[in-house]
């Protein structure tokens, strides 16, 4: 009987540190769940540069052009970047013409080949296999698709914009265009590309790997920005009519 009593006793005893323990497990899995949302949330608070909430990576779509951009395969990316410049030094420091360059790299390129050709029968050793180039359709009719919506994008932009609807943007486009003139006039077009293209590699690297430190001064930058539009609008923009048809109303009062 005793036996038996104790073995209540013990099962009993089992059962309350059970549900002490099970009690316990639930407090720290809803106080982590509660710690993850106070850190989610303190994320999402955080400053951001030009309001992202993604990984860089992803802000670039995912894919390979932003593997490149991030140089996740760096024979790749250097392998392009080392091409712009070897074509921005030809064409900018040695002159070298678009035109001149093509039939040079021909003129090589078939020598070379011509004179294994003829050799291979001389020195005992198997021709150049050259291969067949040519230009699929598929890749080409998708690349052209995809500018016709941008060009026509731009067009109903320019459509929108001329048409006298919003002076205020139609201004802020001439600023634009008018900024746009003046840094062209300082370099030109290959120029102008090549520092875009190694902007477009190195500033995105730069940013994922420092971002802590960028975006508290992008914050700042953003604060003063603002501050001094909030300005310029009062003083300025808000003085614009919005179109056309408010300005003329403005002259008949």
């Amino acid at each position: 009987m005793s036996d038996h009593e104790d073995h209540k006793a013990e099962s009993l005893m089992e059962k309350m540190s059970e549900k002490v323990h099970g009690h316990k497990d639930d407090s720290s899995s809803s106080s982590d769940s509660d710690d993850d949302s106070k850190i989610s949330a303190m994320k999402s608070k955080v400053f951001r540069l030009f309001g992202r909430e993604k990984p860089v990576h992803n802000v670039f779509g995912g894919g390979k052009p932003a593997d490149l951009l991030m140089w996740k395969d760096k024979k790749v990316s250097g392998g392009i970047v080392g091409g712009v410049t070897v074509i921005w030094f030809l064409f900018e420091v040695l002159e070298y013409h678009l035109l001149t360059l093509v039939c040079h790299s021909l003129i090589l390129t078939l020598a070379a080949l011509f004179l294994w050709s003829n050799a291979s029968t001389f020195i005992h050793k198997s021709p150049p296999k050259i291969p067949e180039v040519s230009i699929p359709e598929k890749p080409v009719m998708q690349i052209v698709s995809a500018l016709r919506v941008e060009v026509n994008r731009g067009l109903a932009a320019v459509h929108d914009i001329a048409s006298g609807k919003d002076l205020k943007k139609f201004l802020s486009v001439i600023a634009g265009l008018w900024f746009v003139s003046i840094i062209s006039n300082s370099y030109n077009f290959l120029t102008l590309v090549y520092i875009l293209l190694v902007l477009l590699f190195s500033v995105p690297v730069v940013y994922d790997k420092y971002e802590d430190k960028i975006d508290p001064l992008a914050e700042k930058a953003w604060i003063e920005i603002k501050k001094q539009y909030a300005v310029f609008d009062e003083k300025v923009l808000s003085k614009i009519p919005r179109s056309m048809k408010e300005l003329k109303e403005k002259k008949k009062v």
